[in-house]
């Protein structure tokens, strides 16, 4: 039999416990020892393969036939010591969430606040057949208006979702976004930064509930939840609360037949197990959250009975997803979906800056740095940002020391006073505070009435002025204010730069979402695929495992 030869040794070997696990039979031309074509065959996701034993050297065969659990081979045979399906990157995850959803791929862009999750990124993502989210958190209703007129006209019926992100110091605005997707018809959004359920996300999850011939429920709005925690995963996975649902009813919201269908049905039917993050994040791993929010799932399910006809909600996995190494590993654990940020950020369909791209393609996952967050300041809770090439951390957490100290800005000692308003602001607290006053005016007057009576809060806003415009300056590349730059990252920057170091994708012009997208889904596939050599008693050395970016 003839068999083509490497002067270099084979790079997989086999454990010596099992060597066969039953028989190849095919044309002997189609069988090589050679390293490349060995990697090939197995990065070819789209073809089964399969690694038979000749003359000593672990050989790659495509195509023939395979006879699994017979340790004898016949004569017109080799010996098979491993095999691989083909396997579809479509195949990852849950099916159910791509039916639900309308998509190709368990794959999903999450919403990066102040548009840097843009109508481009939500184009091109819905266009490669997977799912993106528009970052509407930290926007005016008529630009979200917008985007939502841009995404239905040029995607017709592509999907697509938008952020809703939990406001407590604005939940005027939120019920006011809510209002905006009804009025709309958008019918998926992601819901982020919850510390508890609000009368608007009930809202939107019960408005147009049904009831089918058969009195299955039929939801019209549905939302894809992130969290962190048990106590929040909970409630995403459980029932509309009564007591909110009957408020509901009171205002006029809701119908007391949509009331009544929702008890049947969980806030969420998709939950995001968001570990270590840019942005808002409790910086849990992955490795744990995933198997304890699967288990959490499980257990509600049985406890609040939903109905039999309804999906079983779905856990997904965001926060570190930035190698093909990742996705693959959240996949094997059980996320129907997985979910990227950081690297999204750092796309050319971003709508943050060159310069922040410029910022991101240099980062390792050391720098990364928690700070105060504009939208929950008051309340201490921070997000995780980029900490090479600005000072944006240590200045926000600077004014957060200055709230907690003292009760309004006239009790700020002037010496400091001075040098926030020198090195922060560059503006007087009074000029800061006449700006703040007049955004706020036009659309929630109450935050100035509020800071009128309480000089605690005037203090807040002030302070939350320099938090919110920095990530805007950061978004424009407004080259006076760099140092001051707010860059929402988590280390899965860093490692997506490790992983893409000489490759086309190293260079911030090149990274274009779909194409990071696909490479992450191709490379989770092919890595599920040597794990499952590996499963077999195969062990491939790193030439054969390294998955390299592929343009196109």
């Amino acid at each position: 039999m003839a068999l083509k030869t490497s002067t270099e040794a084979i790079s997989i070997t086999a454990s010596a416990a099992r060597p066969f696990i039953g028989q190849w039979f095919g044309n002997p031309g189609d069988v090589s020892a050679d390293p490349a074509e060995v990697r090939r065959a197995l990065h070819d996701v789209t073809q089964l393969v399969a690694l038979v034993q000749h003359e000593g050297q672990t050989a790659i065969a495509r195509g023939g036939v395979i006879h699994v659990g017979d340790d004898d081979p016949a004569d017109a045979a080799l010996p098979l010591l491993g095999f691989a399906p083909p396997l579809d990157p479509a195949r990852l995850g849950d099916p159910s969430f791509c039916t639900d959803h309308g998509l190709r791929y368990p794959y999903m862009t999450g919403a990066m606040a102040n548009g840097i999750a843009s109508v481009e990124l939500v184009e091109a993502i819905a266009k490669a057949g997977m799912l993106g989210c528009y970052g509407a958190a930290g926007q005016r209703i008529d630009v979200i208006a917008a985007a939502i007129d841009r995404l239905q006209a040029s995607l017709g019926d592509l999907p697509f979702a938008f952020n809703l992100i939990h406001s407590p110091n604005e939940p005027s605005h939120e019920m006011r976004v809510v209002e905006l997707y009804l009025a709309r018809g958008v019918t998926l959004v992601e819901a982020s930064a919850y510390l508890d359920l609000t009368l608007p996300a009930v809202r939107y999850r019960v408005t147009g509930l049904r009831a089918d011939s058969q009195g299955r429920v039929i939801p019209r709005n549905h939302i894809i939840a992130k969290a962190s925690r048990v106590e929040v995963a909970s409630r995403w996975f459980a029932p509309p609360p009564r007591k909110m649902v009957d408020e509901l009813v009171r205002l006029g919201h809701i119908t007391r037949e949509e009331a009544d269908l929702s008890q049947r049905i969980p806030m969420a039917q998709d939950l995001t197990a968001e570990a270590d993050s840019g942005g808002h994040t409790d910086n849990r791993p992955a490795i744990t959250l995933i198997p304890t929010f699967l288990a959490l799932r499980d257990r509600l399910q049985k406890e609040h009975g939903f109905d039999e006809e309804i999906t079983p909600p779905r856990i997904g996995a965001g926060g570190g997803i930035a190698t093909p190494a990742s996705a693959a590993a959240a996949f094997a654990m059980g996320a129907a979906y997985i979910v990227t940020g950081s690297v999204n950020q750092a796309c050319v369909e971003s709508g943050s800056s060159d310069a922040v791209r410029k910022m991101l393609a240099e980062a390792s996952q050391a720098d990364t740095i928690m700070a105060p967050a504009a939208d929950m300041f008051e309340m201490g809770v921070k997000l995780q940002v980029l900490k090479r090439g600005t000072m944006f951390a240590m200045r926000a957490q600077k004014l957060f020391e200055l709230y907690r100290a003292y009760d309004s800005l006239d009790e700020i000692p002037p010496a400091e006073r001075a040098n926030i308003e020198k090195t922060i602001f560059r503006a007087t607290l009074d000029e800061v505070w006449k700006k703040t006053r007049d955004f706020f005016l036009p659309f929630d007057p109450a935050q100035v009435q509020r800071a009128d009576r309480d000089a605690k809060h005037k203090m807040a806003l002030v302070f939350r002025w320099y938090l919110g415009l920095s990530s805007r300056w950061a978004n424009a590349g407004e080259p006076t204010r760099q140092m001051d730059y707010q860059v929402w990252c988590g280390p899965a920057m860093g490692a997506f730069n490790e992983w893409t170091k000489g490759t086309f994708l190293e260079r911030p012009e090149n990274r274009k979402a779909a194409v990071v997208a696909m490479n992450l889904m191709h490379g989770a596939a092919v890595l599920t695929r040597i794990n499952m050599l590996r499963g077999q008693g195969m062990h491939p050395d790193a030439g054969i495992t390294t998955v390299t970016p592929v343009e196109g």
